[in-house]
């Protein structure tokens, strides 16, 4: 198997959306349970893409967005991110609160925090599951920036192992698509990791 993901065939990348797809469905059930309503989604989007074709998919390098960034720990390292753009972060904070926001402060933070937190434990459950490897993540940290700025991050931390990363792209929706919250999942193993991944999955 080569040591890089730009060499991943067909039916390896079939593997990693299902994953996808199973995480983003968790992820999904997990939103309704906080949000005590019902909440749908679109199929998942899974691509891989370089980090550098990142930002024009989650609207341009200059267009402001939430990151609730993580580490992953045990059997799997790397990192693990949800972003949202400002639009989704305010309406999935109007969905979960009764109150009108329009910017964030220190209580929306915490909030997102909170809620990044549990979607992201929901999918890394799901990937664990899955595989049968022990996987969890750090304590959430939240930057509110241009998606440039904070793509940078994993692109500068992980850009020596690989360019790429798994972005899994979700929409979710209550009953009357009223409230319409766009969201990201963005997988970005070591290296190592990688084959870690692929041997449990008998790839």
């Amino acid at each position: 198997m080569a040591n890089s993901i730009e060499f991943l065939n067909d039916i390896i990348l079939d593997v990693l959306k299902e994953i996808g797809n199973i995480g983003a469905g968790n992820a999904a059930t997990s939103l309704a349970k906080m949000l005590n309503k019902k909440i749908d989604m679109d199929v998942p989007q899974v691509r891989i893409l370089e980090f550098k074709d990142v930002p024009s998919l989650i609207g341009g390098e200059e267009n402001l967005v939430v990151g609730i960034y993580f580490n992953l720990e045990g059997d799997l390292t790397g990192s693990f991110m949800f972003l949202l753009d400002k639009e989704s972060a305010l309406a999935l904070l109007n969905m979960m609160m009764p109150m009108e926001f329009t910017e964030f402060d220190e209580m929306c933070n915490s909030a997102l925090k909170e809620i990044g937190n549990i979607l992201s434990g929901a999918y890394i459950s799901s990937l664990a599951a899955l595989t049968n490897l022990k996987i969890s993540i750090s304590v959430p940290s939240i930057s509110y920036d241009m998606a440039g700025a904070i793509l940078s991050v994993p692109a500068i931390q992980f850009g020596m192992v690989s360019d790429n990363v798994l972005i899994v792209e979700n929409e979710f929706f209550d009953d009357d698509k009223f409230d319409l919250i766009k969201g990201y999942f963005l997988l970005v193993p070591e290296l190592d990791s990688y084959d870690t991944l692929l041997k449990s999955l008998g790839v």
